[in-house]
């Protein structure tokens, strides 16, 4: 029969270094979704797997320790451990796998393969920390990327190595957005993760909103929201690992994490489960700490070379947008793009909602024509949002201000121009023009 490292090494198809057999440990308690074991000699970081009475075991990963207790948090389910159950450390159980052969598949936190599609092809094995670039040796943003979405590439104009947040309430097309980036860009490649998701949309995802067309280029990474904390955790680190082989090979990747919100509410779980206070709304302080260690990772590579493009969605409970998370987020990203739950309730899609949304970086990537006609845009439809209550009653009387005049006559055109099929991929030359033409006299619309 073969050993247990022998089945794991199988079935995760990383090749692992015999356990270590020097010091093992013993589990001594069991808190909230903890283990506590003694006896061991491991750092933060290092993997063990806990072997129950019946031969079952599961990979768990040091998340602390207090004297000579250390703390592991598992990463599958730990039904049938019992007390005293041994612990083992092992080498080698933190790398995954990275290579053009990802592209096309589905695979889980810890690189399994999950879409039934046999072993993966992968190029080599990597750990999930990547190399940490020194900020004045990236390459600037100075071009734009087209993302196929009109009202983005226009009036949000998305750069090479940019980093945005989608952020929305639950329910207003967070997920649709991004299949369609998918199936609409200029990158050569796409990384999604699904993280903390339910189960049913992670299929419907990859079915409806990518597509077989979308998935051939893409590599999704997918743990739902019944995965463990750890295993979410580390979703998030290995599709951001993923776009950073890629751009080491000098491609322009597009890297969509759905969502930031439920990266840091695995990494709250953790934290809080080992002994961290909470410090904002329930939040402990090492949830903000990894926020900007994730998302520093995307951006430009080193002059010369690839890059990643991210968008981070923010899950906005209760439609606030000072949620905690979405408050660090807004600070750490170059840029916005909120989905308004009034424009989907009226069947205005994508709800982007244009007045309070912003592309930081769209001032260099734009020329200046492009960029003050979407200025011009803005006034116009900020001027029609300001009197609307006036003029839906019938209290405005045309001829009392030109703006306004001007906003009335224009507003149906612009917002068919701010609205998108699904099945629609808009190029950037292609959404300018219309621009152009609205802000000038108001005779393109949406096609």
């Amino acid at each position: 029969m073969p050993s247990i490292l022998e089945r794991l090494s199988a079935h995760r198809e990383i090749e692992y270094s015999a356990a270590l057999p020097v010091v093992k440990g013993r589990v001594t308690r069991l808190i909230g979704l903890t283990l506590e074991a003694v006896g061991l000699k491991v750092a933060v970081g290092d993997y063990c797997e806990v072997v129950g009475g019946d031969g079952s075991s599961v990979e768990a990963e040091v998340v602390g320790f207090a004297g000579d207790r250390i703390y592991l948090m598992p990463l599958d389910a730990i039904e049938g451990l019992e007390p005293g159950a041994e612990v083992v450390p092992m080498r080698g159980a933190g790398l995954v796998p990275v290579g053009f052969g990802l592209l096309g598949r589905v695979v889980n936190g810890v690189g399994r393969p999950i879409d039934g599609k046999g072993p993966l092809n992968h190029d080599q094995l990597v750990g999930l920390s990547g190399e940490v670039i020194n900020p004045l040796s990236r390459h600037p943003i100075d071009s734009t990327l087209d993302v196929g979405i009109r009202a983005i590439n226009t009036m949000l104009t998305v750069g090479k190595g940019q980093r945005l947040g989608l952020f929305a309430g639950s329910g207003v097309g967070k997920s649709v957005l991004l299949g369609m980036m998918t199936r609409g860009t200029e990158a050569e490649i796409t990384v999604v993760g699904l993280i903390g998701e339910r189960g049913r949309e992670v299929k419907e995802f990859i079915d409806h909103s990518l597509g077989p067309e979308g998935l051939a280029r893409s590599v999704v990474v997918a743990s739902p929201a019944d995965d463990s904390p750890l295993m979410r955790l580390r979703a998030a680190q290995l599709c951001t690992r993923i776009a950073e082989y890629f751009r080491a090979q000098g491609k322009n990747v597009l890297l969509l994490m759905d969502s930031l919100t439920r990266y840091a509410q695995a990494q709250r779980e953790i934290a809080l489960a080992v002994g961290e206070p909470p410090a904002t709304k329930g939040y402990p302080p090492s949830v903000f700490a990894k926020l900007p260690k994730l998302v520093e990772r995307a951006g430009n590579g080193k002059t010369g070379g690839g890059s990643i493009t991210a968008f981070y969605t923010v899950l906005t409970e209760g439609d606030d947008q000072q949620d905690p998370v979405a408050d660090s987020a807004r600070a750490i990203l170059d840029g916005h793009i909120v989905l308004s739950r009034r424009l989907a309730e009226q069947g205005h899609y994508p709800a982007i909602d244009i007045e309070a949304s912003i592309s930081r970086a769209m001032p260099q990537i734009t020329d200046p024509q492009h960029f003050a006609m979407a200025m011009r845009f803005k006034q116009i439809f900020s001027k029609y949002q300001q009197n609307e209550d006036l003029i839906s009653v019938g209290a405005y009387v045309k001829g009392s201000d030109a703006d306004t005049d001007l906003a009335i006559d224009r507003m149906p055109v612009m917002k068919a121009f701010l609205q998108q099929r699904i099945d629609e991929a808009i190029p950037l030359g292609d959404g300018v023009q219309q621009l152009a033409m609205i802000v000038t006299d108001g005779n393109a619309g949406g096609s």
